[in-house]
């Protein structure tokens, strides 16, 4: 099972460097839009 994990991150990289980006710019954007408010 470990092997195949290694295997999988292995083959796709790429997606999940991506992946990790837009989950990071989606996070920047909740926390704006939830601080956004107080000072409108």
């Amino acid at each position: 099972m470990a092997e195949e994990i290694k295997s999988v991150i292995a083959r796709s990289r790429d997606t999940i460097v991506m992946d990790a980006l837009g989950v990071a710019a989606l996070m920047v954007m909740l926390v704006f839009g939830l601080a956004l408010p107080g000072p409108i």
